[in-house]
């Protein structure tokens, strides 16, 4: 399918790997130029090369920590500076570090506040406010906002609030032609993941017992998602905004 992304451009972040980076290889082979962004150089401008010999669209790699309030506009103006336009954000964070709600300190809170809620809430709001043309942004979140992940406390409280401002984002921008829409990814073969599951006492044990209650009985594959979230940023996506889609294998229980 053709999504008509083909001399678009996007700006990506948390992109250098993960679901971001799965997305940002979708883009661009349907021929979209993007702007990824990483707070580590080695590692986005390792990925931005990768996605350039991956074509037909190119990348640029920049160095961006969405706590840093000036990363907002960086992001967007290095969008204008190298593709002359801008067509569309998508949003991802790494999450913030497991845990209990009762074990998790002041500082612990409002450190992922910054990074995951505010950081991500502030370049959609950058990218909205300065868009020349009808703008998408996609926020990558997590099915915590339908339901809590045990272990994920922060994740759980932070999460959810922000898939409600989104859709507010998109109430209030609608009428200027802007697409504001969410992606719950599930459990996928990803680094966070596995960083997350080295981090129990039997992390085979962990997997055996989360694939039990995921329907389709695996994990799923981050390119599946980013096929997802490309399709949502695209054109093709043109009359959906507001929208909280899940990309899960079946495993979230609520509507």
């Amino acid at each position: 399918m053709d999504l008509g992304l083909a001399g678009r451009a996007y700006v990506l972040s948390g992109a250098s790997r993960g679901l971001g980076f799965a997305t940002a290889e979708h883009l661009v082979r349907d021929g979209a130029d993007v702007v990824i962004a990483s707070r580590t150089r080695d590692s986005v401008d390792a990925a931005a090369e990768q996605l350039d010999s991956t074509g037909p669209g190119s990348a640029v790699g920049l160095t961006a920590d969405l706590a840093d309030p000036q990363s907002a506009h960086a992001l967007v103006d290095a969008a204008h500076e190298h593709y002359g336009r801008l067509d569309g954000v998508v949003i991802s964070v790494g999450g913030p570090p497991g845990g209990t709600a009762s074990g998790a300190t002041d500082d612990h809170w409002r450190s992922a506040f910054e990074s995951v809620f505010l950081g991500s809430l502030r370049l959609a709001r950058t990218a909205l406010e300065e868009a020349r043309a009808p703008l998408a942004v996609t926020f990558v979140l997590s099915t915590s906002v339908r339901a809590p992940l045990a272990g994920l406390a922060i994740s759980n409280g932070l999460r959810p609030g922000l898939a409600m401002v989104a859709k507010t984002l998109a109430d209030e921008h609608g009428p200027h032609g802007h697409r504001v829409n969410v992606v719950l990814p599930g459990r996928f073969e990803t680094a966070r993941v596995r960083e997350l599951e080295a981090g129990v006492d039997d992390p085979s044990a962990l997997r055996e017992r989360i694939i039990a209650g995921i329907p389709l009985r695996r994990y799923g594959q981050p390119e599946e998602f980013g096929a997802v979230a490309a399709f949502l940023t695209s054109p093709m996506a043109s009359y959906m905004t507001g929208s909280v889609v899940t990309v899960d294998g079946g495993s979230t229980r609520a509507l």
